[in-house]
C-alpha cells in the first residue's frame, strides 16, 4: 500500500510538471535561451516609437485582434499563401486598418540576429504592445512569455471573433465571455480607446443611416458631437479616408477622458455607447471616472495580463516562426 501511494505521488508530481511546462507562461521565459531579448525589444521601441507615437495605439490594437482569434499566437501576422489557405486574418475587414506589421518585422529581425529561432512572434507582439504604451506615457503591465506561434489563420474567424465597432452590449458580452473575459475586462480594455484614431466607416452609420434609412441618426449619440463629426470629419457617408480621434482632445494621452466622454454620450462607436446601456458596466465606468489615474492603470494592467493569456500555445504546440508573416 505504501509503495502504491508513493508511486501515485510521483505520478502526480510528473503530471504537475508536464502541465506547468505546457500551459503556463512565465516572466523572463527567455532568461537562459535569449537573455537579452526583452531588452533588445524595449530598446527598439524606445528608439522608434517617439518618432511615430500614434503607432502605440496601433500595436496595442494589433495584440487585441491577435488574441481574440485563435488566442495570442501571432496568427494575425500571417500573409495569405497556398500553405496558410486563401485568406488569412490580415485581409479580414476588422484587420484591414491594422498597421505596424513592418514594425514587428523590424523587431523580429534584430531578435533573430541575436538568437535565431528562439523568440516567438506572439511574444514580440505582446512585448511591443506593452513597451509602446509605456514609452508614450501609458500604464505598465507584466508580460509573461513563452507563447508559441500558430500555423493557422482564417479571415472568416477574424470576422466572427473580433467584436465589431457596431456591436451592441449583448454581442460584446458574449464575444468577451467566449475568451474568458468578464464585464470588468470589457470596460477596462475598451479604455484603450483613450489613444488612437479610427476611420469614418467604423461609425458613419450612426450619423447617416442608423436605422437603415438614409438621414437617420443614432439617438444615443450626443447631437452636438454628431453635428461636429458631420461638419468637420465625416462629411459624407462614403468617406473612408478621414481619420478621427477616438478620444478627441487627448487621443495621445492614456487618461480617463474616454470614460468621461462615454458618460456624456460622446463615445465614437456603437460599441463604446453600448457600455453605458448595462447597469453593471456603467457602474464600472463611474467608478473609474471617480477614481484616480493610478487606479485605472493598475486595473488596466490586470485586464491586459489576462487578455495576453487567451488560448496561448506553449510547450510543443505551434512553432517559433523565422519570419512573422509566414509559417516555417
Amino acid at each position: 500500500m505504501a509503495k502504491f501511494s508513493s508511486l501515485g505521488f510521483l505520478v502526480l508530481i510528473f503530471v504537475g510538471i508536464l502541465g506547468s511546462s505546457h500551459g503556463q507562461l512565465q516572466l523572463n521565459f527567455y532568461s537562459k535561451s535569449c537573455p537579452k531579448a526583452e531588452k533588445i525589444i524595449q530598446d527598439y521601441v524606445q528608439k522608434h516609437i517617439p518618432n511615430a507615437p500614434s503607432l502605440a495605439a496601433a500595436l496595442l490594437r494589433m495584440q487585441f485582434h491577435d488574441c481574440f482569434v485563435r488566442g495570442c499566437d501571432a496568427s494575425v501576422l500571417l500573409n495569405s499563401t497556398k500553405s496558410t489557405g486563401k485568406q488569412t486574418e490580415k485581409v479580414a475587414i476588422p484587420n484591414q486598418t491594422l498597421r505596424g506589421f513592418s514594425f514587428i518585422d523590424g523587431v523580429k529581425k534584430i531578435v533573430e540576429a541575436e538568437c535565431p529561432g528562439v523568440v516567438s512572434c506572439a511574444d514580440i507582439v505582446a512585448l511591443v504592445a506593452r513597451d509602446s504604451v509605456v514609452v508614450t506615457g501609458g500604464p505598465y503591465w507584466k508580460v509573461p512569455t513563452g507563447r508559441r506561434d500558430g500555423r493557422i489563420s482564417n479571415a472568416s474567424e477574424a470576422l466572427t471573433d473580433i467584436p465589431a465597432p457596431t456591436s451592441n452590449f449583448t454581442r460584446l458580452q458574449s464575444s468577451f465571455a467566449k475568451k474568458g473575459l468578464d464585464l470588468k475586462d470589457l470596460v477596462l480594455l475598451s479604455g484603450a480607446h483613450t489613444i488612437g484614431v479610427s476611420h469614418c466607416p467604423s461609425f458613419s452609420s450612426r450619423l447617416y443611416n442608423f436605422t437603415g434609412t438614409f438621414g437617420t441618426q443614432d439617438p444615443s449619440l450626443d447631437s452636438e458631437y454628431a453635428a461636429n463629426l458631420k461638419a468637420k470629419k465625416c462629411k459624407s457617408v462614403n468617406d473612408n479616408t478621414t481619420i478621427v480621434e477616438m478620444d478627441p482632445g487627448s487621443f495621445r494621452t492614456f487618461d480617463l477622458s474616454y470614460f468621461k466622454l462615454l458618460l456624456k454620450r460622446r463615445g465614437l462607436f456603437q460599441s463604446d455607447a453600448a457600455l453605458t446601456t448595462s447597469s453593471t458596466t456603467k457602474s464600472y465606468i463611474n467608478q473609474l471616472v471617480q477614481g484616480s489615474l493610478k487606479e485605472f492603470y493598475a486595473e488596466f494592467a490586470q485586464a491586459m495580463e489576462k487578455m495576453g493569456k487567451i488560448e496561448v500555445k506553449t510547450g510543443s504546440t505551434g512553432e517559433i516562426r523565422k519570419h512573422c508573416a509566414v509559417v516555417n
